[in-house]
Protein backbone atom coordinates (compact mmCIF):
# COMPACT_ATOMS: atom_id res chain seq x y z
CA UNK A 1 0.00 0.00 0.00
CA UNK A 2 0.92 3.34 -1.26
CA UNK A 3 2.65 5.38 2.22
CA UNK A 4 1.63 8.51 0.41
CA UNK A 5 -1.68 7.76 -0.13
CA UNK A 6 -2.22 7.53 3.59
CA UNK A 7 -0.35 9.73 4.96
CA UNK A 8 -2.54 12.33 2.06
CA UNK A 9 -5.71 10.83 3.90
CA UNK A 10 -4.07 11.72 7.44
CA UNK A 11 -2.96 14.77 6.65
CA UNK A 12 -6.31 16.75 5.39
CA UNK A 13 -7.77 15.22 9.36
CA UNK A 14 -8.03 18.31 11.72
CA UNK A 15 -7.71 18.15 14.97
CA UNK A 16 -9.35 21.18 16.94
CA UNK A 17 -9.43 21.27 20.24
CA UNK A 18 -13.05 21.20 21.70
CA UNK A 19 -14.28 19.95 18.08
CA UNK A 20 -17.37 17.85 18.66
CA UNK A 21 -16.19 15.81 15.00
CA UNK A 22 -13.43 13.28 16.25
CA UNK A 23 -10.45 12.17 13.93
CA UNK A 24 -11.74 8.84 13.64
CA UNK A 25 -15.56 10.34 12.45
CA UNK A 26 -13.14 12.41 9.83
CA UNK A 27 -11.91 10.04 8.36
CA UNK A 28 -15.13 8.02 7.95
CA UNK A 29 -16.54 10.75 6.30
CA UNK A 30 -13.73 11.38 4.08
CA UNK A 31 -13.88 7.51 3.25
CA UNK A 32 -17.59 7.70 2.10
CA UNK A 33 -16.70 10.83 -0.07
CA UNK A 34 -14.09 8.96 -1.70
CA UNK A 35 -15.95 5.63 -2.56
CA UNK A 36 -19.07 4.94 -3.87
CA UNK A 37 -20.36 4.10 -0.96
CA UNK A 38 -23.31 5.48 0.99
CA UNK A 39 -21.86 4.97 4.71
CA UNK A 40 -18.90 3.87 6.59
CA UNK A 41 -18.14 2.73 10.31
CA UNK A 42 -15.26 1.89 12.54
CA UNK A 43 -15.10 -0.32 15.21
CA UNK A 44 -12.94 -2.20 17.55
CA UNK A 45 -11.94 -5.49 16.92
CA UNK A 46 -10.03 -8.52 18.83
CA UNK A 47 -10.25 -11.30 17.33
CA UNK A 48 -14.04 -12.20 16.61
CA UNK A 49 -15.33 -10.17 19.32
CA UNK A 50 -16.63 -7.02 18.39
CA UNK A 51 -15.36 -4.15 20.51
CA UNK A 52 -17.95 -1.84 19.96
CA UNK A 53 -18.26 1.34 17.23
CA UNK A 54 -15.75 3.76 17.40
CA UNK A 55 -17.22 6.36 14.06
CA UNK A 56 -20.25 5.76 11.73
CA UNK A 57 -21.36 8.26 9.22
CA UNK A 58 -25.52 7.40 9.41
CA UNK A 59 -28.06 5.57 11.08
CA UNK A 60 -27.93 2.53 8.32
CA UNK A 61 -24.08 2.43 9.07
CA UNK A 62 -24.57 2.99 13.00
CA UNK A 63 -26.91 -0.32 12.54
CA UNK A 64 -24.84 -2.40 10.70
CA UNK A 65 -22.08 -1.79 13.63
CA UNK A 66 -24.79 -2.63 15.83
CA UNK A 67 -26.11 -5.42 14.64
CA UNK A 68 -23.04 -7.02 14.79
CA UNK A 69 -22.23 -6.28 18.12
CA UNK A 70 -25.53 -8.07 19.39
CA UNK A 71 -25.23 -10.92 16.94
CA UNK A 72 -21.71 -11.36 17.33
CA UNK A 73 -21.84 -12.26 13.66
CA UNK A 74 -21.34 -10.06 10.02
CA UNK A 75 -18.75 -9.32 7.39
CA UNK A 76 -16.47 -7.31 10.06
CA UNK A 77 -16.47 -10.54 12.29
CA UNK A 78 -15.19 -12.69 9.74
CA UNK A 79 -13.18 -10.03 8.50
CA UNK A 80 -10.96 -9.44 12.00
CA UNK A 81 -10.82 -13.56 12.70
CA UNK A 82 -9.65 -14.54 9.32
CA UNK A 83 -7.73 -11.80 8.81
CA UNK A 84 -8.67 -10.66 5.18
CA UNK A 85 -11.12 -8.34 3.71
CA UNK A 86 -14.81 -9.62 3.07
CA UNK A 87 -16.83 -8.02 -0.12
CA UNK A 88 -20.59 -9.04 -0.46
CA UNK A 89 -21.79 -7.22 -3.59
CA UNK A 90 -24.98 -8.82 -2.90
CA UNK A 91 -25.68 -8.93 0.35
CA UNK A 92 -29.56 -9.76 0.16
CA UNK A 93 -28.42 -12.96 -2.00
CA UNK A 94 -25.26 -14.18 0.07
CA UNK A 95 -25.83 -12.87 3.43
CA UNK A 96 -28.65 -14.48 4.77
CA UNK A 97 -26.79 -17.80 4.20
CA UNK A 98 -23.76 -16.47 5.60
CA UNK A 99 -25.09 -14.89 8.68
CA UNK A 100 -28.51 -16.19 9.69
CA UNK A 101 -29.13 -13.40 11.90
CA UNK A 102 -27.27 -10.04 10.47
CA UNK A 103 -28.16 -11.00 6.72
CA UNK A 104 -31.53 -9.91 7.09
CA UNK A 105 -31.48 -7.47 9.80
CA UNK A 106 -28.67 -5.61 7.64
CA UNK A 107 -30.87 -5.78 4.65
CA UNK A 108 -34.15 -4.67 6.06
CA UNK A 109 -31.86 -1.82 7.26
CA UNK A 110 -31.28 -1.13 3.55
CA UNK A 111 -27.51 -2.12 3.50
CA UNK A 112 -27.12 -3.79 -0.39
CA UNK A 113 -23.84 -4.36 -0.38
CA UNK A 114 -21.17 -4.48 2.55
CA UNK A 115 -17.15 -4.41 2.58
CA UNK A 116 -15.23 -5.05 5.50
CA UNK A 117 -11.64 -4.52 5.95
CA UNK A 118 -9.43 -5.95 9.06
CA UNK A 119 -7.14 -3.39 10.95
CA UNK A 120 -3.98 -4.99 11.75
CA UNK A 121 -0.65 -4.57 12.78
CA UNK A 122 1.12 -7.90 12.35
CA UNK A 123 -1.11 -10.50 14.47
CA UNK A 124 -2.41 -8.01 16.42
CA UNK A 125 -6.18 -6.73 15.13
CA UNK A 126 -7.32 -3.57 16.22
CA UNK A 127 -10.47 -3.50 14.36
CA UNK A 128 -12.55 -3.24 11.13
CA UNK A 129 -13.21 -0.77 8.62
CA UNK A 130 -17.05 -1.05 7.50
CA UNK A 131 -17.99 0.31 4.14
CA UNK A 132 -21.58 -0.05 2.83
CA UNK A 133 -23.77 0.97 -0.10
CA UNK A 134 -27.55 0.70 -0.47
CA UNK A 135 -27.38 -0.45 -4.05
CA UNK A 136 -25.71 -3.91 -4.83
CA UNK A 137 -22.42 -4.11 -6.81
CA UNK A 138 -18.82 -4.66 -6.19
CA UNK A 139 -16.05 -2.43 -6.02
CA UNK A 140 -13.58 -1.91 -8.54
CA UNK A 141 -10.33 -2.49 -8.82
CA UNK A 142 -9.00 1.45 -8.23
CA UNK A 143 -11.66 1.62 -5.64
CA UNK A 144 -10.08 -1.40 -3.74
CA UNK A 145 -7.05 -0.03 -3.66
CA UNK A 146 -8.59 3.16 -2.00
CA UNK A 147 -10.28 1.23 0.34
CA UNK A 148 -7.50 -0.68 1.60
CA UNK A 149 -5.36 2.96 1.97
CA UNK A 150 -8.34 4.17 4.29
CA UNK A 151 -8.01 0.93 6.09
CA UNK A 152 -4.29 1.68 6.89
CA UNK A 153 -4.80 4.86 7.56
CA UNK A 154 -7.36 4.14 10.37
CA UNK A 155 -5.23 1.44 11.69
CA UNK A 156 -1.96 4.09 11.88
CA UNK A 157 -4.83 6.73 13.70
CA UNK A 158 -5.94 3.79 16.09
CA UNK A 159 -2.04 3.63 17.16
CA UNK A 160 -1.61 7.11 16.75
CA UNK A 161 -4.80 8.38 19.44
CA UNK A 162 -4.11 5.78 21.90
CA UNK A 163 -0.03 5.88 21.76
CA UNK A 164 -0.34 9.84 23.01
CA UNK A 165 -2.67 8.49 25.60
CA UNK A 166 -0.95 8.47 29.38
CA UNK A 167 -0.08 4.69 30.10
CA UNK A 168 -3.15 3.15 32.27
CA UNK A 169 -5.27 5.65 31.94
CA UNK A 170 -7.56 4.15 29.73
CA UNK A 171 -8.51 4.64 26.12
CA UNK A 172 -8.06 8.34 24.38
CA UNK A 173 -11.40 10.31 24.86
CA UNK A 174 -11.48 10.01 21.20
CA UNK A 175 -12.14 6.39 21.48
CA UNK A 176 -13.71 5.95 24.20
CA UNK A 177 -17.41 5.97 23.06
CA UNK A 178 -17.92 1.70 21.98
CA UNK A 179 -21.48 1.18 22.73
CA UNK A 180 -20.65 -1.23 25.57
CA UNK A 181 -18.35 1.48 27.42
CA UNK A 182 -21.60 4.00 27.52
CA UNK A 183 -22.52 3.88 31.35
CA UNK A 184 -25.72 3.00 30.60
CA UNK A 185 -24.57 -0.58 29.51
CA UNK A 186 -22.71 -1.14 32.57
CA UNK A 187 -25.15 0.10 34.96
CA UNK A 188 -28.06 -2.09 32.90
CA UNK A 189 -26.10 -5.22 33.52
CA UNK A 190 -24.95 -4.73 36.75
CA UNK A 191 -28.54 -4.42 37.89
CA UNK A 192 -29.49 -7.33 35.41
CA UNK A 193 -26.92 -9.46 37.29
CA UNK A 194 -28.46 -8.85 40.40
CA UNK A 195 -32.21 -9.30 38.92
CA UNK A 196 -31.36 -12.81 37.49
CA UNK A 197 -28.82 -13.81 40.09
CA UNK A 198 -26.22 -14.12 37.29
CA UNK A 199 -22.42 -12.80 36.33
CA UNK A 200 -22.08 -10.19 34.93
CA UNK A 201 -20.79 -11.57 31.41
CA UNK A 202 -24.19 -13.59 31.65
CA UNK A 203 -25.95 -10.28 32.46
CA UNK A 204 -24.75 -8.85 29.11
CA UNK A 205 -25.82 -11.54 27.34
CA UNK A 206 -29.36 -11.64 28.27
CA UNK A 207 -29.11 -7.59 27.57
CA UNK A 208 -28.06 -8.36 24.12
CA UNK A 209 -30.48 -11.27 23.53
CA UNK A 210 -33.15 -8.64 24.53
CA UNK A 211 -32.23 -6.25 22.07
CA UNK A 212 -31.96 -8.45 19.40
CA UNK A 213 -35.55 -10.14 20.57
CA UNK A 214 -36.85 -6.60 20.33
CA UNK A 215 -34.97 -5.04 17.07
CA UNK A 216 -33.11 -2.63 18.99
CA UNK A 217 -30.04 -1.11 19.87
CA UNK A 218 -28.37 -2.83 22.95
CA UNK A 219 -28.30 0.87 24.44
CA UNK A 220 -32.14 1.31 24.36
CA UNK A 221 -32.21 -1.90 25.67
CA UNK A 222 -30.14 -0.62 28.64
CA UNK A 223 -31.89 2.16 29.70
CA UNK A 224 -35.49 1.00 29.37
CA UNK A 225 -33.36 -0.96 32.31
CA UNK A 226 -31.64 1.65 33.94
CA UNK A 227 -35.24 3.38 34.44
CA UNK A 228 -36.93 0.70 35.22
CA UNK A 229 -39.13 0.02 32.82
CA UNK A 230 -38.03 -3.21 32.36
CA UNK A 231 -36.45 -5.76 34.36
CA UNK A 232 -34.73 -9.65 34.04
CA UNK A 233 -35.82 -12.18 36.74
CA UNK A 234 -34.06 -15.56 37.12
CA UNK A 235 -34.60 -18.07 34.55
CA UNK A 236 -36.62 -15.75 32.79
CA UNK A 237 -35.36 -13.27 29.98
CA UNK A 238 -36.93 -9.98 30.85
CA UNK A 239 -40.25 -8.76 32.25
CA UNK A 240 -41.75 -6.21 31.11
Amino acid sequence: MSSSRVQDILADLVDVPGETVSLPDQLCVACADALPVNGVGLAFMSGADHGGAIAATDGPARTMEALQLDLGEGPCVDASRDARPVLQADLARTGPSRWPAFGPGAVGAGIAAIFAFPLQVGGIRLGVLDLYRDTVGDLDDDDLVVALAFADAATVLLLHLQGSTELGSGLHPQLSDPIEDRPEVHQATGMISVQAAVGLPEALLLLRANAYATGRPTLDAAQDVVLRRMRFAPEDDHHE
